[in-house]
């Protein structure tokens, strides 16, 4: 499978899309990596579920995709995930999470109860995820988490999400262990242009692009189809779980 393109289904051993006839469950679904995903799961053959805060944008997204389903919700709200997995008409064969977003806060201006929140809800969504979902996944099924490679290296302003960085794979095997055979594993991202990345860095964005152009090892910017594959490539391998796979397009590979 290549990434890039993003224009090809992935083919099962015996011919047929990998994904066909199973149904995905998209939390964060309507925008970016998740939208992006679950159209990649489509062209695979599967069916999509899809979850985000925004109704209106949820809606275009269900449009477009023919989701089976949507929900729309924080998922931050540990109750309502309870609920939506409680009232799934039937089993499902994957779930991935995309909701939330970096920040990036230097240490004299960091909010005390904003960075318990994010760090908080960050581990709560995933556990939260595993507890509600584990009768309705289906054995072999995934569970499949988004994280980032850039808390990897300290900084400033990286306090809060380095140590998310730290724990996400650490949370991810545990949980692999514990929810056997359904499979748990989390993708690190690098800098994704997406319009997430658009919101955070503004005016700064195209400056961003060019210098990723110039200095990553694969000579472009990392796009949401990319990491879709990536996804979809782990749903469809049982063998993988427990473990993180970067796609950072090598950033990590940079002496700076």
């Amino acid at each position: 499978m290549t990434g890039g393109t993003g224009g090809t289904g992935s083919q099962s051993a015996l011919g047929r899309p990998c994904l066909a006839d199973q149904t995905v469950v998209v939390i964060g679904g309507s925008a970016g990596i998740g939208f992006e995903t679950a159209r990649r799961v489509r062209v695979d053959g599967g069916r999509v579920i899809l979850v985000g805060r925004d109704p209106e944008r949820l809606e275009r997204a269900a449009r477009e995709l023919d989701a089976v389903g949507t929900a729309s919700f924080d998922a931050t709200d540990t109750d309502r995930l309870k609920q939506f997995f409680d009232d799934l008409s039937g089993p499902v064969d994957h779930v991935l999470v995309t909701a939330g977003s970096p920040s990036y806060v230097p240490l004299a201006d960091i909010d005390l109860t904003a960075a318990r929140r994010e760090f908080g809800d960050r581990l709560a969504v995933a556990l939260a995820v595993a507890l509600y979902s584990r009768d309705r996944v289906r054995a072999g099924g995934t569970l499949l988490f988004m994280g980032g490679t850039g808390g990897r290296r300290p900084g400033v302003g990286k306090a809060v999400v380095s140590a998310l960085t730290a724990a996400m794979p650490a949370l991810t095997a545990n949980l692999a262990l514990e929810l056997a055979p359904i499979r748990v594993n989390l993708i690190a991202a690098g800098f994704v242009d997406t319009p997430l990345s658009a919101a955070l860095l503004g005016d700064q964005l195209e400056a961003r692009r060019e210098e990723l152009r110039a200095t990553l090892p694969v000579r472009r910017v990392v796009g949401p189809a990319d990491v879709a594959a990536l996804a979809v490539h782990i749903m469809c391998n049982d063998a993988l779980t427990g473990a993180t796979y970067d796609i950072d397009g090598g950033q990590q590979l940079l002496s700076h």
